[in-house]
């Protein structure tokens, strides 16, 4: 299985690891163990997709972000203060519904969890595949959390990267990155497949600026090259071309919450 942290985790820790890799790995084991079903997204989960030797572009992982269904929030609640982490009481009960914060008091981190779905600058539904991979959210949903991006951030940017090198741009039940589900959602939203346009424009133009050995270098704009093209050659839905004709005239995003989040 691809990604890091694959040291031993002793399954009776009573408190969180200091590597975010192998501590989200403990906490998806533990989740499934009792029955819940709870995957890794944002930087962590990059890594958990990457090969043992590490990403392409490594980037320092902080946070951990994790999803769960609605049905797991509770669960995932009670999971995680067992783990050892410190509930933000004020804002699960005003947000609860929808994300939960956890704070690991003892790596000074913060944890995440996107209840139903992943709502920042656009809403992706992330939790209806999300059984498809043993960690991480599928990887074409992980995708689309960076793509959604509207102020994008380097971070951000190597997460791309790191995505579509280490993993083929594929079709529907394909082991890679599915670009038709991808183009799918986009066909439906105008703004998402707006955002996604400008931050694979942005990640094309500033790809040259890694200074990466040619072939990742061409190996990468070609994937983004063809996400693309799948992505604007997907047939729209009604909505999708009336949103249009609005343009960008009215705001097509909306602003997050907190912009470390998905990390």
């Amino acid at each position: 299985m691809p990604g890091q942290g694959n040291g031993a985790v002793a399954p009776g820790a009573k408190s969180p690891l200091s590597d975010p890799v192998a501590e989200a790995r403990r906490l998806v084991g533990a989740a499934t163990e009792l029955g819940l079903t709870v995957r890794v997204l944002g930087g962590v989960a990059v890594c958990l997709q990457s090969p043992s030797a590490g990403p392409l572009l490594p980037r320092k992982c902080g946070d951990i972000d994790l999803a769960t269904r609605r049905d797991g929030r509770q669960g995932t609640a009670s999971l995680l203060k067992s783990a050892g982490y410190a509930e933000d009481e004020m804002f699960n009960a005003l947000h609860g519904s929808r994300r939960l914060l956890f704070y690991d008091e003892v790596n000074e981190r913060k944890l995440d969890v996107f209840v139903g779905q992943f709502s920042m600058c656009h809403e992706i539904p992330i939790t209806d595949r999300l059984d498809r991979d043993a960690l991480t959210l599928p990887l074409a949903e992980l995708l689309l959390t960076k793509l959604q991006v509207v102020e994008l951030t380097e971070r951000d940017q190597r997460d791309i990267y790191n995505l579509t090198f280490h993993h083929e741009v594929t079709k529907a039940g394909g082991s890679g990155i599915e670009a038709d589900f991808v183009a799918g959602l986009c066909a439906k939203d105008w703004g998402l497949w707006r955002t996604s346009k400008a931050t694979i424009e942005r990640c094309q133009a500033n790809l040259a600026g890694y200074a990466l050995e040619t072939a990742a270098t061409e190996l990468i704009a070609e994937r983004l090259r063809n996400l693309w093209r799948q992505i604007d050659d997907a047939p729209k839905t009604t909505r999708w071309r009336l949103r249009s004709r609005v343009g960008e005239r009215v705001r097509w995003y909306e602003e997050p919450e907190e912009e470390a989040a998905g990390e």
